[in-house]
């Protein structure tokens, strides 16, 4: 009814609403409508704020389906599919990897990295090796939050490789992120062949092109690269000489490097001297209010001295084991305990017994043991819902109060929402724990997990989860015929495909053991059963998408001859059950065209992307991304027939759609590389309250602002101006910056009230701070003049100007063409207010400074002469303002003639635009002429 609910729900919404980057949908309605709302929010931000697509609302056609008014979502990359999850998912493993109490002495290993990064090429990979738990993934996080912070133009791409056998161990996956992160950067967007074997084969060419395009260095980082699948046999382009501007560095474990990479130049991570295990213990226990005696300091000390004790993961969990203990445990028996175990999966084990110990019946710790288990022989982990649907008698708060403990202890992590192991160890540890028996239990825990999945799944919907884990469960328990049946599920393979996992889908027809043909036509008599029991519009569409699916994956394999029944099946579904002229047509005239370009048929191409052509137009307008889209297939079509003219004219067209459509964006390539650099920031802001970290905020807060992303650039402000008045007190003139910005983003989203408050704050905190002739106090009193101005508040608006004018002659000396500048917008602000004679000297001093500096012919000389001549006009004195008049017209029939005919826009010469021109039209001067 409109009411908040209770206490607690008015406590939250007050929470919520101080911070920045929580969203509050306030909706009062039926229940499906709100989650229909969330739903649209959430796809909202994910598309603008982390995908940074830009949404395009179709003009004038109504085409009766409301998500035709976006870009599919694989068209980020035009034909090329790609997975915001594996994005998302990496995006947090760097995060997580550069979370540490404290800092490690890795100093001395950032310089021989730095050294890498400088040597001439060629040069070989560096190997990074270290025993499990040494601390590679933290002290490379940590290298690459250094040099995205001080070596902006560098381009880093790096990939944190999980739990072998899982999605980010796939090599295929791995090198086709990667390449489509390098043509992202240089917003280049060419067919990506999607076959595992060819992609792995073209990659180094990738490389040597994407690389020759690249300004700065480009350093790809590939950490536990031996988890990866047959790491030697998928990675050979490592053995290759690298471009020149290109440097690779991997990590390793020291036991599982393969032997052709030891050769390589190396730095081994040493274990932990003892200064630095007294620090990480010492920053565990101090977070928890744990204060060790000196003797029990020294015990420590003497315990961490072999290669396993002074590890970094097992000197963590040693602090945190401490300081789980408190001040109300007893320290020195929880050490004698930790002193036994000589290895971190030993430690492990102690941390999960007195997990276990804390627990009140022996059904929680029968469903500790489950959820580890489970998750254990899960692909890719599993979600909390997943789990309270896999054992109903698991309470909410219980689960909870688990995660909680294993989350804190380093056994479990969260990624993409899914529960994880934290470590390699901790797996192993529970392995050694729960199922001495080996294969036989590990088997009973995946049939829970496929009897879970199989429910879940439904024709009609699919999720990815049930993608992800149900056939990859199939494989890891033999069963080809359950993993035959699970693959014709046509829902499946399509979602597989869609986000791009090919290789995976193409391993598992192998493992059923059919050929690419045989896996061709078993897909599309299935589909043509499943046509049968389609019904209406909808079900029609859904099918439509599924043979267009098809038909790309067949392409993609090079079966051409079988990919156009599916292309051509999901054309004729299309016109029948939407409209011949529908948009969906165009995308699959386009597929269809694509197959008949790779199979040479020239004419037939020729002609479906000339229909794909006149449909885009029709629906989107001339200037549309999709038009562009169609014009770049027709004129690589033409380029291939040699017919060069025609693809030249049709590139030219295509250029000039995306030009206008860059600067709406901010240039293309710009835009690229500002996400990628706000994506990099956004990265290193998670840590503490520091003046860095607020400058780091303000710089997001720009960035996003230059992309037009004005909401999310609104949340960075707030949060850089917060962090400042915090740490360095609400008077410094950091927080004076980030006033203004915050300023210039209400006045470009016309919040003129706000902004005015946030300028004037900014005026006040510069005023009293800076030199009266320092340049950000200009800027600040130039832009609330104009705001003033605009406002209408020209009272208030004048002393800025001539402010202005004050700051200007002490900055660049009474004679100066700035000074000229600031001159003549206080000279338009007096005739705003009717008051020409005071506007009359200051635009007779502005035209001496501007002939002085510039000569009698300038245009600068010509706007004044002509703002001269209206207030001669205005003042009576016609002749003056006639004679005014035609030595203005003098100077700008010069400057026409001067750039061929093409008189540049001036706006900018007389400082601010302003509106005299509404009368001087040339009659007025004929007319007293006359006279």
């Amino acid at each position: 009814d409109g009411r908040v609910s209770s206490v607690s729900v008015q406590q939250l919404i007050e929470q919520i609403s101080h911070l920045n980057k929580a969203k509050m949908i306030d909706h009062i309605g039926d229940v499906e409508e709100g989650a229909h709302e969330i739903y649209n929010c959430v796809e909202k931000i994910i598309k603008q704020d982390i995908l940074g697509c830009e949404t395009t609302e179709l003009e004038g056609k109504d085409l009766g389906n409301k998500e035709e008014s976006t870009a599919p979502e694989e068209e980020v990359f035009g034909d090329v599919l790609w997975d915001a999850h594996d994005e998302q998912e990496q995006m947090e493993a760097f995060q997580k990897a550069s979370n540490s109490t404290c800092e490690l002495g890795f100093e001395k290993y950032f310089e021989r990295l730095n050294d890498l990064v400088a040597a001439p090429a060629p040069i070989p990979p560096l190997l990074v090796s270290g025993g499990p738990g040494s601390g590679k993934s933290l002290l490379l996080s940590k290298w690459i939050q250094l040099q995205q912070k001080h070596s902006p133009n560098t381009l880093i791409l790096y990939h944190f490789v999980g739990r072998p056998m899982s999605t980010s161990s796939e090599s295929a996956l791995i090198i086709k992120r990667l390449t489509l992160k390098l043509m992202q950067h240089s917003w280049l967007v060419s067919p990506l062949t999607l076959d595992p074997a060819k992609l792995l084969e073209e990659f180094p060419r990738w490389l040597e092109k994407l690389s020759a395009r690249h300004q700065g260095s480009i350093i790809i980082i590939i950490d536990s690269i031996d988890q990866i699948q047959q790491a030697e046999k998928h990675m050979k382009w490592l053995i290759d000489p690298l471009p020149v501007n290109v440097r690779v560095i991997v990590s390793v474990n020291v036991e599982t490097c393969p032997q052709a990479w030891r050769l390589w130049p190396t730095l081994h991570l040493d274990p932990l001297n003892s200064k630095d295990v007294k620090s990480l213990i010492s920053a565990e226990c101090d977070s928890a209010n744990v204060k060790l005696t000196k003797e029990q300091e020294k015990k420590l000390e003497r315990h961490c001295r072999s290669a396993t004790t002074c590890n970094a993961l097992y000197v963590t969990l040693l602090g945190k084991t401490i300081a789980c203990v408190g001040n109300t445990g007893n320290i020195d028996e929880t050490l004698q305990q930790c002193f036994q175990c000589q290895d971190t999966v030993s430690l492990y084990r102690l941390v999960l017994r007195s997990i276990q110990e804390s627990l009140q019946s022996d059904k929680e710790k029968g469903l500790l043991r489950e959820i580890l288990c489970v998750i254990g022989v899960s692909h890719n982990g599993l979600s909390e819902s997943e789990l309270m649907e896999l054992y109903p008698e698991l309470s909410s708060a219980m689960l909870a109060s688990l995660l909680h403990s294993l989350h804190k202890m380093c056994l479990l992590t969260y990624g993409c929402g899914l529960l994880k192991f934290q470590h390699l160890q901790a797996w192993e540890m529970v392995r050694l724990e729960y199922m001495e028996e080996g294969e036989k239990v590990i088997s009973t825990y995946r049939q829970k997990l496929v009897e879970y999945f199989t429910m879940q799944l439904s024709q009609d919907r699919v999720t990815w989860r049930s993608a992800d884990e149900l056939p990859w469960l199939f494989q890891q328990q033999g069963d080809k015929q359950k993993l035959h049946k699970c693959l014709l599920n046509l829902f499946v393979s399509q979602n597989l495909y869609k986000r791009g996992h090919f290789a995976e889908l193409l391993s598992y027809w192998q493992l059923v053991g059919k050929d690419k043909s045989s896996m061709a036509a078993e897909y599309f008599d299935s589909l043509k059963e499943y046509e049968k029991s389609c019904e209406g519009e909808e079900s029609m569409i859904c099918l439509a998408d599924l043979y267009e699916t098809l038909g790309r994956f067949l392409k993609d394999l090079g079966l051409l001859s079988q990919a156009v029944a599916p292309l051509q099946r999901s054309l004729e579904i299309r016109e029948t059950a939407l409209d011949p002229d529908h948009p969906r047509v165009a995308q699959s005239l386009h597929q269809l065209a694509g197959v008949y370009v790779q199979w040479k048929k020239f004419g037939n191409a020729e002609q479906l992307y000339k229909q794909a052509l006149e449909i885009s137009e029709n629906a989107y307008g001339a200037e549309h991304a999709r038009v562009a889209r169609e014009l770049d297939a027709l004129a690589a079509l033409y380029q291939k027939q040699n017919k060069y003219e025609q693809a030249e004219q049709l590139r030219k067209k295509s250029f000039k759609i995306r030009q206008k459509a860059a600067r709406r964006k901010g240039s293309l390539c710009g835009f690229a590389l500002l996400r990628q650099r706000a994506l990099q920031l956004e990265e290193l802001t998670l840590g503490k309250d520091t003046p860095d970290n607020a400058r780091t905020l303000n710089e997001l807060g720009v960035l996003y602002y230059l992309q037009n992303n004005l909401e999310t650039a609104e949340l960075f402000l707030k949060r850089s101006l917060e962090m400042r008045e915090r740490v360095l007190g609400p008077d410094h003139p950091d927080c004076a910056q980030s006033l203004n910005n915050l300023a210039a983003l209400y006045n470009e989203k016309k919040h003129y009230d706000k902004a005015e408050e946030l300028y004037e704050k900014a005026l006040d905190i510069r005023r009293r701070a800076l030199a009266p002739d320092h340049p950000s106090l200009a800027y600040t009193v130039k832009h609330l003049a104009v705001l003033y101005k605009k406002m209408g508040k020209l009272d208030k608006a004048v002393p800025l100007y001539e402010l202005a004018v004050e700051i200007r002659q002490k900055s660049f000396g009474p004679k100066h063409p700035s000074v000229a500048t600031a001159l003549v917008n206080l000279a338009v602000l007096y005739c705003q207010m009717k008051k020409q004679i005071e506007a009359l000297p200051l635009y007779e001093r502005a035209l001496k400074i501007y002939e002085d500096s510039f000569g009698h012919m300038h245009p600068r000389v010509g706007e004044t002469l002509k703002n001269l001549a209206v207030l001669s006009y205005e003042g009576g004195d016609f002749e003056k303002a006639a004679a005014l008049y035609k030595r203005a017209m003098e100077i700008k029939e010069a400057e026409t003639l001067l750039i061929g005919g093409k008189a540049a826009s001036r706006h900018s010469s007389s400082g601010d635009t302003f509106s005299l021109k509404s009368a001087l039209s040339p009659s007025i001067f004929l007319e007293h002429g006359q006279r």
